[in-house]
């Protein structure tokens, strides 16, 4: 059975940092690129970040790059996520997912308020 778990989100100040987890089972995950979308209240999904099967290739949306990390470690089977410098407007339901969308975890919140 597939299970993608994240954890890690909470409330921070703006200009704090987070960094989300994602535990991945019952699948090759490292065979399959991952990546992070979220979806804020109110609004559509949006993909903020992959990474390929072996981290040789990041991609990040323009409204989080130079802010956001996304890593991998394969042998713990896990994804993340470092969050620099969080805005208000980062405030969302932050999910992993594989690339293509096929598995996707439940999702961890983040909020960032003052």
């Amino acid at each position: 059975q597939v299970h993608l778990v994240e954890s890690g989100g909470g409330l921070v100040q703006p200009g704090g940092s987070l960094r989300l987890s994602c535990a991945a089972s019952g699948f090759t995950f490292e065979g399959k690129g991952m990546r992070w979308d979220r979806q804020a209240p109110g609004k559509e999904r949006e993909l903020i970040a992959r990474i390929s099967i072996y981290s040789t290739g990041a991609q990040y949306a323009d409204s989080v790059r130079g802010r956001f990390t996304i890593s991998r470690d394969n042998a713990k089977k896990t994804l993340y996520l470092q969050m620099n410098n969080l805005k208000p407007e980062d405030t969302a339901v932050y999910s992993c997912a594989t690339w293509s969308g096929e598995y996707r975890g439940q999702g961890t919140s983040v909020t960032v308020t003052s």
